[in-house]
């Protein structure tokens, strides 16, 4: 795990500059770094440079940038390609003089060229310099797990793991995309390739970028929707064969993620998920698995009781840590810092905790992100069923209220809030992404001028006609990379700490693919045949439970210990001069946030989420725009 930055560019950047920008990341390497800079072609030059986590091959033989034999390649890397060893076999040819992953990448393009890409089972975030033909490509994974950030302008191209090389770089102006403020207020977080600044993209997921004298071309290696669409042409129909080569499969994946010339560890919630990645590399070890767990001292919140029975039942090496709100508390003010652009979701907090806890023993954790997703497990997916069967209906009453006599009385306001939500779903581009309309209308109301649009306009892509699955592929397209991964990614390497997904191997996700889906959603049983893959290991007492989550008690902070703070951030006059938001919308809306909080009427109810969004907003503002 790693940072990278670089550069093609026709403007100086210097050898110092570009140590100043990859020294921005140093808590995502702080083992190592490298910083060199190339003549290209066409008046450009080119620079690469890597802050360095060391997990395989801790020599100085891993050292990157890291260049071919002949010296034609160079490449940059962040991440793991945990199929390497197996790559590797058919590179016999190529003279390796190190035992790490990023060697392999060379060898492989040297043979494949880019497409070598489609080779690699990994999380990777790739910058590779080709001088022979003056190519500079940037890949990132399948599914987004490595961040990768590009700024394009006036023909010239600089990357970054995150945001703060960019920032760092001389010449970049800092100017905000206001059209996208009112989605991060709704979502919380900015999706592909989206970002807060203009001409600053993320490389989308299973994407390569190539940048050629100035010229710029994209193209998905891994397209989800076809992946998903072929994969379904070749269908698992017999449940015990699918249990069986899904379960062979992840332990398959579980076996390649515990490969480290460091200390490893899981992350243990005791749900399903991140018990079963710790039950199979628990079966995997001759030693204790060393696990983690965050603890809460409200009871509602509090897993880490059954994550305690869980490590008890497999014989793990258990850590756990009971937090209060003063220390998730305590952590606000470092959101900026490690989430370098506005990101809210408010989980990112007791992450980071977790992810402190571990740090103290291991170098790299598994965690089971994943598994709702690709499995059917969010709450949100019963109420997606739910509204698809009940959508016929919804439809005679919209047409009913739209009628002209009772059109005139707004008949559809008055009905009751389910049915209101129901009857007015009916754009088909976003079926499975209902909601309150005011909740909608808030978030563009609170921002100046021209927005895009909130909600994905993007479902009838996936092709699907059953919701729940369509709603599955949109989160995976959406939430899993750009609020969960992002999550996790910032969260770990604030600690440098790296975290492995084995659900989301390769292999795993597009197994799901060719699965039925009622085995994944059976009789309102979310994630059906991975729960059927954990009694296997664990007995179901241990698990059978409703979810919980990590909570954070945010309409009690922002209505107490951060109010002054949001007033301020709020100011009529700093609204005006900032000259982002709807100053008296935004005045009027918090003073009714203030008196009525959560617990108020319509038009102050369920405003936490929103006013933590803007609150973490401000906070970004401060920190990188003032």
């Amino acid at each position: 795990m790693c940072g990278i930055c670089g550069f093609v560019s026709k403007n100086t950047i210097t050898l110092d500059a570009l140590k100043r920008m990859n020294d921005t990341m140093y808590h995502r390497g702080p083992d190592d770094s490298g910083e060199e800079i190339y003549p290209a072609s066409n008046g450009y030059t080119v620079g690469l440079a890597q802050r360095r986590l060391s997990i395989l091959d801790l020599s100085a033989l891993g050292h990157q940038p890291m260049h071919s034999k002949d010296k034609r390649v160079s490449v940059v890397y962040n991440g793991e390609i945990y199929n390497f060893q197996e790559i590797k076999k058919e590179l016999g040819d190529y003279p390796f003089c190190s035992t790490c992953d990023t060697e392999v990448i060379l060898a492989a393009y040297l043979k494949w060229g880019i497409k070598c890409v489609d080779r690699f089972n990994g999380m990777f975030a790739i910058a590779l310099f080709d001088r022979e033909n003056g190519e500079l490509y940037l890949v990132r994974d399948r599914i987004g797990k490595k961040p990768l950030y590009y700024w394009l302008e006036d023909g010239n191209l600089v990357f970054a793991s995150e945001l703060k090389p960019i920032m760092e770089c001389s010449g970049f102006e800092r100017r905000i995309r206001t059209e996208v403020v009112s989605r991060y207020l709704y979502h919380q977080y900015l999706n592909a390739p989206d970002t807060i600044f203009e001409n600053v993209y993320k490389l989308e997921p299973g994407m390569v970028l190539q940048f050629l004298a100035g010229k710029v071309k994209t193209w998905k290696y891994w397209d989800l929707k076809e992946v998903y669409q072929n994969c379904k042409k070749n269908p698992v129909t017999d449940y015990a064969q699918a249990k069986g080569e899904l379960k062979e499969l992840l332990n398959h994946s579980v076996a390649m993620r515990m490969i480290a010339d460091v200390p490893l560890g899981t992350f243990l919630s005791g749900g399903y998920d991140s018990s079963l990645i710790t039950a199979i590399a628990q079966s995997q070890s001759a030693q204790p698995v060393k696990t983690y767990s965050i603890g809460f001292n409200e009871e509602k919140f509090n897993e880490a009781k059954f994550a305690k029975e869980v490590a008890k039942h497999l014989g793990t090496n258990h850590t756990e840590l009971y937090i209060d709100e003063k220390e998730m508390f305590e952590l606000v003010d470092s959101i900026p810092k490690y989430y370098d652009e506005p990101f809210a979701d408010s989980s990112q907090i007791p992450t980071m905790l977790v992810s402190a806890l571990a740090r103290r023993d291991v170098t790299v954790v598994l965690s089971g992100d994943g598994g709702d997703e690709f499995f059917c497990g969010y709450n949100a997916y019963d109420k997606v069923s739910q509204a698809q069967k009940l959508d016929f209906l919804g439809e005679l009453t919209y047409r009913a209220c739209n009628l002209p006599l009772i059109k005139k009385v707004d008949m559809l306001q008055k009905m009751p809030f389910k049915v209101k939500i129901i009857a007015a779903n009916r754009e088909k581009e976003t079926k499975t992404q209902f909601g309150a309309s005011n909740y909608l209308e808030t978030a563009y109301g609170m921002v100046k001028g021209e927005a895009i649009p909130i909600l994905y306009h993007v479902e009838s892509a996936y092709r699907e006609k059953n919701w729940q699955e369509r709603r599955m592929l949109l989160d995976m397209d959406t939430y899993l990379p750009g609020d969960i991964l992002c999550k996790v990614d910032r969260a770990s390497m604030k600690y440098s700490l790296e975290a492995r997904c084995p659900i989301l191997d390769k292999e795993v996700m597009e197994y799901s693919y060719r699965l039925p889906h009622s085995f994944k959603y059976d009789k309102k049983v979310k994630k059906r045949i991975l729960k059927d893959i954990v009694y296997d290991y664990i007995p179901r007492e241990l698990l059978d439970r409703p979810k919980v989550g990590f909570g954070v008690p945010l309409d009690k902070w922002l209505r107490g210990p951060l109010k002054e703070r949001l007033l301020d951030m709020a100011n009529h006059d700093f609204l005006v001069r900032q000259g982002i938001f709807e100053a008296d919308f935004v005045c009027k809306m918090l003073d009714t946030y203030m008196e009525h909080g959560d617990a108020g009427p319509a038009t102050g109810a369920n405003y936490s989420k929103l006013m933590w969004s803007y609150f973490v907003f401000q906070q970004w503002y401060a920190a990188y725009m003032q």
